[in-house]
């Protein structure tokens, strides 16, 4: 088994921790909101008002189970557009009362059902990257897990991207690569390494910003080796994303995800 496939594994191991454990481990006060104020709550997606050291933020993060009944109810950490939509209502609250913001990512992606394309799953999705990519509040986004395609994205057009050693970002799982490329999905183990979705491959192309190792016992036995981390990053990081001017934050922000456009033409 390569590293790539490795960390595959490792991200989806089901007692891997999730969002409400991270929430717990980092803040303080967490009160919960429900809702998108338009259809219903998404048990997927995590999200209200905490304090970080005594800061005032908002958490938003897509939630996994470690059962089959916890994970029923928050569908497999596959949001659908409600989700989304509950998100984004937090999101412009924080701008609103100038609180920075703060996603946990874990989610093989977007939920595909019927309803959910019914219901505008893209539309939801597209509207979330554009928002965020002038909200006018700090925002860091934290991938703990899986990071699949627009699901993933739809919460991390951000000022800084973070990593979790075994956490993973692409366009899509390796599975659905090498079906679509070679038609064999035997070769997924060749497809996790050519997509480079690891964070080593992520961080050395410049997609995230740093990465945070994790306990060598596994993060599932020692939660607080990465958490102790990224409060410390938090710690130095939020106050210098708090005293940028707004045009600073919007311009590097959009500079930041425009680079990724040049590579593309």
């Amino acid at each position: 088994m390569n590293n790539a496939m490795k960390s595959v594994r490792i991200a989806r191991k089901i007692d891997r921790p999730n969002t409400r454990e991270f929430i717990d481990k980092l803040f303080e006060n967490f009160m919960e909101m429900h809702g998108d104020r338009l259809f219903a709550d998404d048990g997927s997606i995590v999200g209200g008002i905490a304090s970080f050291e005594g800061t005032p933020v908002t958490v938003i993060g897509i939630q996994k189970g470690h059962t089959l009944d916890e994970n029923v109810e928050c569908n497999f950490g596959s949001p659908n557009p409600e989700g989304y939509r509950k998100a984004l209502r937090l999101m412009k609250q924080a701008e609103k009362f100038h609180r920075p913001v703060i996603t946990l990512v874990n989610t093989a992606g977007a939920f595909c059902g019927i309803g959910a394309e019914e219901r505008g799953q893209g539309e939801a999705i597209a509207r979330n990257i554009m928002e965020m990519s002038r909200l006018k509040t700090p925002i860091i986004s934290i991938f703990t897990g899986e990071g699949g395609s627009g699901g993933a994205l739809a919460l991390a057009v951000a000022d800084e991207v973070w990593m979790l050693e075994h956490s993973l970002y692409s366009v899509l799982s390796p599975e659905g690569f090498a079906s679509i490329l070679w038609r064999d999905s035997e070769r997924v183990e060749e497809a996790a390494e050519l997509m480079k979705m690891t964070s080593n491959e992520l961080l050395k192309n410049g997609v995230a910003d740093r990465m945070f190792p994790e306990h060598k016992d596994g993060i599932e036995n020692n939660l607080n080796y990465t958490t102790d981390q990224i409060r410390e990053a938090l710690r130095k990081k939020l106050p210098e994303l708090v005293k940028k001017e707004t045009k600073t934050l919007l311009d590097e922000r959009y500079k930041r995800f425009r680079k990724f456009g040049e590579y593309a033409e």
